[in-house]
């Protein structure tokens, strides 16, 4: 617990609870406190009407006989606590997130203001040497990734199998044999006009080519996925951190705008999905959670590595991402999109920086 005094506040006294909050208490002298009424009165003034005055002109007494002291104190303590509480958070480097829960414990005329403050912060997080652990698993080496001519059959077959017109075919009375066979006689043949339709193939050994390219670069991805899920399981594992229900929500509502955008581009909307799984979306939430707890804690563990070794976004980089997701989410925040770009921008240095220790 720290207790203090400033120039505006009173017994200011900061404690740690549990679950990464902080309970803030203080009191601000009535003569601050008094410098507040006329915003408030200006405020409330131009808010109600009363009979026979113009909007904003009510006097002084009539006001207060129209609405009470007490509206008026409230609007006074709103004020009040508005310009003192950020001033609170920034000369206590207090990490604050979400909104406080405030409660006013002394609100009278001619009296200091009293109040309570507890409000969500950024966990401590005990991390792990998460260098050590990098070297570790960039030991093991990158896996051989080759693509055989089977793979490159197989894709291709899928392929065909995705041109087939179903439109005229009543699934519901074939059995999945059934269903097989007739997929496999409806392909479009393999050649070279086939291929010409599927996009700018020169010839068969060139559209082979660059499916043999597609598959190794998928392999590629899958590979490096596979690498940093091994990465990020290692170091959560080494570190410690106490994750706030706040950044859970947060984290899961995530994963709920994520998922109901998915299925919309296929074409159903989130009721018809819970209808047809019956389930309802607090039981999604209940299957999510423990994804949306693992993603915050690795989220809060990346920004202690990018913070410490000081890994920067160039703003351009920045830029250019907002475009591309403003281009796909026409109907996205700007400013959340730019958060939103930095950090996927920020934890990919930071991925890259983790691959490059003990090479």
């Amino acid at each position: 617990m720290k207790i203090m005094k400033t120039n505006k506040i009173d017994n200011l006294k900061i404690t740690k609870l549990d679950k990464s909050k902080v309970e803030i208490s203080a009191s601000i002298s009535t003569e601050v406190f008094a410098s507040f009424k006329d915003k408030a009165i200006e405020n409330i003034n131009n808010e109600i009407t009363i009979d026979g005055f113009r909007k904003g002109k009510i006097p002084e007494n009539i006001l207060v006989k129209k609405v009470g002291e007490m509206a008026i104190l409230e609007e006074m303590a709103e004020l009040a606590l508005s310009s003192i509480y950020p001033e609170i958070i920034i000369s206590e480097k207090i990490d604050a997130i979400g909104h406080p829960e405030i409660n006013i414990t002394k609100l009278a005329p001619n009296n200091p203001l009293e109040f309570k403050i507890i409000t969500t912060v950024i966990p401590e997080v005990k991390l792990g040497d998460y260098k050590k652990i990098a070297k570790e698993i960039n030991k093991k080496g990158e896996e051989k990734i080759n693509v055989t001519e089977k793979d490159i059959d197989d894709a291709i077959l899928e392929i065909r199998k995705s041109r087939v017109d179903h439109s005229h075919h009543d699934h519901e009375k074939m059995t999945a044999e059934e269903h097989q066979k007739e997929i496999e006689t409806s392909m479009p043949e393999l050649n070279e006009d086939f291929i010409k339709s599927l996009g700018n193939f020169k010839d068969m050994a060139d559209f082979r080519d660059k499916v043999k390219f597609s598959l190794l670069e998928d392999k590629k991805i899958r590979a490096q996925e596979k690498r940093r899920i091994a990465l990020s399981d290692a170091i959560l594992e080494a570190s410690a951190v106490v994750i706030p229900e706040l950044l859970i929500d947060s984290e899961t509502r995530r994963i709920e705008a994520q998922f109901s955008d998915d299925i919309t581009r296929m074409g159903v909307t989130l009721e018809d999905y819970l209808k047809h799984a019956k389930k309802t979306l607090e039981d999604l939430k209940k299957d999510w959670r423990p994804h949306a707890e693992k993603k915050a804690k690795l989220q809060l563990i990346l920004n202690d590595v990018i913070k410490i070794e000081k890994i920067r976004v160039d703003a351009k980089e920045v830029e250019d991402e907002v475009k591309h997701i403003l281009a796909h989410y026409k109907d996205a925040d700007q400013e959340q999109a730019k958060t939103y770009a930095e950090t996927v921008l920020a934890n990919e240095k930071a991925y890259k920086f983790l691959e490059e220790q003990g090479k």
